[in-house]
């Protein structure tokens, strides 16, 4: 059997995700035919027959027969909904609309919702919403954007051309092929743009086709289900109800629940179960129904949006995967599941989110991006993470903060980072939170390199200038030229033996002190330690003595630092010392 296809509603904040899913709904409810419509728990059900009446002439103009049954929107739009419909380490929603609002553009929340949907592979159209505000724009009551379009100016038409190439433009710069949706000639491989007005209703017919036709023409095999198998779906939201207890909102995806059945899914403990008691529907949509006008079913098959009640939910974690108990091995298939996204880093941030999708979203996002997580929670950021965080600092010095989305810090950790010199990365935009780690990390890492250039002894060489000595000793100052690396204050040199010869005091060129010397540097030097005629003389070369310990650092973490010429000075260097300690 074929199920419908799993619609998320994806974009910013007030580009009109609601309104949009609004007037999907409303334009079902207006249709004549009956059952134009099902309510669901956090999903709406668009029939078939609806679909037909909306898109009529378009359909028979591009003599598309629909095999689907209908078309499944998630009510809740928005990134939290999407990544919380989870389904084997993916998203289970099979379509995205991502609505963009033609006259603002891509926005922060627009982007973010785009690399969400490339990190979980999501096929999804473009719609360019808001048409309805281009100057001069006539509203006609069509669905229909091309029958809207006969009745509008030319300037109107040239103006919705250019917002939408804007639009076009933008998503190459962000790696997407794409194309005005009656362009396209390979949906495979190019985006499609819709352009509507959620508020009018003009569109709308294009968008349910195209969506329809998308699903349907490459989605058949995804939507292939066994209606009298096992159910499996995943958790959207917890919540309490007045004569029901604790409940659960699921959207199931495959197979059939019944009444009885007993389901597992995950808790911040392990894998939990619960026998079904009740499972319930709205009786019908409208938007004045109280939340208690359910229907109780027996059974019900996917695809569907529904309310489960029973005992020991209480701990069910939305995001979480629900399967029927059933099933051979139901507790391994739920950790592994969540094992995935509970899965850290030897080293990297701690993350505390707001629920299981945000937290695999975040995760997904993190490794491509090359970043670490050391720890992961759902709620609130705790003294306890602080005090993870400052232990994890001498593993990760320049990976180590505390990530917190859409979630609060508790006073306590407040004070403790404050006072340990733990940072708290706070957003509710997912990428914009990766972004500032990032920003982060490479500011420490800056720092931490710094700090690494100041205290390491590079490799260099000096040739002692015949006939410039200003005074022999205490300390000995003379004339010389580098030949090679680096020379400053407090490097100790020694000659071509191996033998220690003094300690750089300082150094001047023209009476004005220098902090360091490089090749090709003819200065005056400082050196403790050593008399001039004695230790050191004129034409006589000597070494930057590099002790094992920063020798092994430029070998491993800190080659960067030096380059092929400066390498060879160090290979000399070193073979110089292990002769004097093999002597």
């Amino acid at each position: 059997m074929i199920r419908q296809p799993i619609i998320a509603v994806m974009g910013h904040v007030d580009h009109g995700k609601t309104t949009l899913l609004d007037r999907i709904r409303n334009t079902a409810v207006a249709s004549k035919e009956a059952g134009g419509i099902t309510q669901h728990i956090g999903a709406s059900e668009v029939s078939i027959a609806s679909i037909e009446e909306t898109c009529g002439p378009l359909l028979k103009a591009s003599k598309m027969k629909i095999t689907l049954p209908g078309l499944l929107f998630i009510d809740t739009p928005g990134h939290e909904a999407f990544t919380n419909l989870r389904a084997r380490g993916g998203s289970l929603a099979d379509i995205a609309i991502l609505v963009v609002d033609i006259m603002k553009g891509f926005e922060p929340q627009t982007i973010e919702a785009i690399n969400i949907l490339k990190e979980y592979k999501t096929p999804f159209v473009v719609v360019a919403n808001k048409i309805d505000l281009i100057t001069g724009w006539r509203a006609t009551g069509s669905k229909s954007l091309a029958e809207a379009l006969k009745q509008q100016n030319e300037s109107v038409q040239t103006e919705l051309d250019d917002n939408i190439y804007k639009a076009i433009g933008r998503l190459s710069e962000l790696g997407f092929g794409s194309e005005l949706y009656s362009r396209v000639t390979d949906f495979r491989r190019d985006l499609a743009v819709i352009p509507l007005s959620a508020k009018t209703g003009e569109g709308i017919a294009e968008l349910l086709m195209v969506v329809t036709g998308l699903a349907q023409r490459f989605l058949e095999e995804r939507l292939k289900m066994e209606i009298t198998g096992k159910a499996k779906g995943s958790i959207l939201e917890r919540k309490e109800m007045k004569g029901l207890g604790m409940t659960i909102d699921v959207i199931l995806y495959d197979g059939t629940l019944h009444v009885n059945d007993t389901i597992a899914f995950a808790t911040s403990n392990g894998v939990g179960t619960s026998k079904v008691k009740a499972i319930l529907k709205p009786k019908s949509y409208s938007p004045g129904d109280s939340a208690s006008k359910f229907a109780y079913l027996d059974s019900v098959g996917a695809a569907a949006g529904i309310k489960i009640s029973g005992n020991g939910l209480e701990d069910a974690m939305p995001g979480s995967p629900v399967i029927d108990a059933g099933t051979q091995d139901y507790t391994g298939q739920i950790k592994a599941e969540m094992g995935e996204v509970f899965s850290v880093d030897p080293k990297g941030a701690i993350l505390k989110a707001d629920s299981i999708g945000s937290m695999d979203a975040i995760s997904k996002l993190m490794k491509g991006a090359g970043l670490g997580i050391s720890k992961k929670g759902i709620g609130n950021v705790t003294k306890r993470d602080v005090m993870d965080a400052f232990t994890m600092l001498s593993i990760s010095p320049t990976g180590t903060a505390i990530l917190a989305f859409s979630v609060g810090v508790d006073e306590d950790a407040a004070e403790t980072a404050e006072v340990s010199g733990i940072r708290i990365i706070r957003s509710d935009i997912i990428y914009k939170l990766v972004d500032d780690y990032k920003l982060f990390t490479e500011e420490r890492a800056k720092e931490s390199t710094k700090k690494i250039e100041e205290r390491i002894t590079y490799p260099g060489s000096l040739y002692v200038l015949p006939g410039m000595c200003f005074r022999a000793s205490h300390p000995a100052i003379f004339g010389i030229e580098v030949t090679g690396g680096k020379v400053k204050p407090g490097y100790r040199l020694m000659n071509e033996q191996g033998e220690i010869v003094g300690k750089v005091k300082g150094l001047q060129n023209e009476k004005t002190p220098v902090e360091s010397a490089r090749r090709g540097d003819k200065i005056a030097i400082s050196v403790d330690g050593a008399t001039y005629g004695r230790q050191i003389d004129g034409g006589q070369t000597l070494y930057v003595y590099v002790g094992e310990e920063d020798q092994r650092m430029f070998a491993k973490e800190y080659g960067y630092l030096i380059n092929e010429e400066e390498r060879e000075l160090l290979a000399k260097t070193s073979q110089i010392i292990k002769k004097r300690a093999s002597q």
